[in-house]
């Protein structure tokens, strides 16, 4: 995973725009000073007029809800298996098919997303809290606090990504492991996290350089606050922007992710249904039976470029630049 800037994902706003007067108060119809807006005020107000955004948001929401609630969108069971029905082509008893094993392919569709969006909201919200508190306490402090957990993350940042995920999932997840469906779930996004937070540290640290001396900040270290007052109360809400933007596109990653590693038979193994090991399990049957490779991708690509959208249309809201 590469190693985005600041600039690159949204420009971090000047100190004037993330208080509450960023938005010069307006006269209303009735003559009366509408309420100025913050800088999160006016990107949704910008986000409302994006088609991509509502696009992209829509296609979210069905699949978080396919996730939470497959039994909403199928009866049918993932893992009744027969053989008599094996590859059978999509019908109206089958919308899309059964596989070798004779399992209904929509069923396992609808199922297994949820393996993919767990993993990769997990993973985001690992990923961001601990490369969020490293990078906001090496920006904040500086000196050699800041030399250390940089020199630490550069370490890390080294370590090449598919390679990382394949000694680690093989050392604990191995044949005759044994484990659990959670257990393989948190194993694959363990390793997610600790290969991906140093990019989040890079960019919360920059965020951080470039606010922490802004003249709120000053005048707040000033008057006394604490720093846990300071980088809470002040620092880390005008440093947002560029993790929520990086967050958004990074759940599409992951799931992506995800089904690579489940694809390469070192990440989800059965008995979790997900959309890469569904790919896996159909490359075999290509030219006979395309069907068990199409429909899986195709929600796979779905999912990964909604939030890939959704994070550019945030993007765009957010930063003063592009407006």
């Amino acid at each position: 995973m590469s190693d985005p800037s600041a600039a690159s994902i949204v420009s971090t706003p000047r100190p004037e725009q993330l208080t509450e007067a960023s938005s010069p108060a307006t006269v209303g119809p009735a003559g009366k000073k509408e309420k100025p807006r913050s800088l999160l005020g006016d990107a949704w107000i910008d986000l409302r007029r994006k088609p991509l955004f509502w696009i992209s948001a829509i296609f979210i929401v069905l699949f978080v809800v396919m996730s939470a609630f497959p039994s909403l969108f199928t009866s049918g069971d993932p893992d009744a298996t027969a053989l008599s029905r094996s590859r059978l082509e999509p019908s109206g008893d089958a919308w899309f098919g059964y596989d070798v094993l004779g399992r209904d392919v929509y069923a396992r569709v609808i199922y297994g997303a949820n393996a993919s969006i767990v993993v990769s909201l997990l993973s985001t919200i690992g990923t961001l809290l601990i490369g969020g508190a490293v990078g906001i306490i090496a920006g904040y402090k500086g000196g050699w606090v800041d030399g250390l957990l940089s020199r630490i993350t550069d370490i890390f940042f080294g370590l090449p990504f598919v390679l990382g995920a394949i000694v680690i999932l093989t050392t604990f997840n191995g044949a005759g492991a044994n484990n659990g469906e959670w257990e393989i779930k948190f194993l694959v996004i363990g390793s997610l996290v600790l290969l991906s937070w140093p990019v989040v540290m890079r960019l919360m640290r920059s965020s951080v350089l470039a606010t922490k001396e802004a003249d709120y900040i000053v005048a707040a270290r000033a008057m006394g606050a604490s720093t846990g007052r300071i980088i809470f109360k002040h620092l880390l809400p005008n440093c947002l922007a560029p993790l929520l933007v990086y967050g958004t596109i990074m759940i599409g990653s992951f799931i992506g992710a995800e089904a690579t590693l489940s694809f390469l038979g070192i990440g989800l193994q059965s008995p979790v249904v997900s959309w890469g090991i569904m790919i896996n399990e159909a490359q075999n049957y290509l030219r006979v039976s395309p069907f068990l490779l199409f429909f899986p991708s195709a929600f796979l690509v779905t999912a990964v470029l909604s939030f890939v959208m959704l994070g550019e249309a945030v993007r765009e809201a957010l930063d003063p630049k592009l407006r």
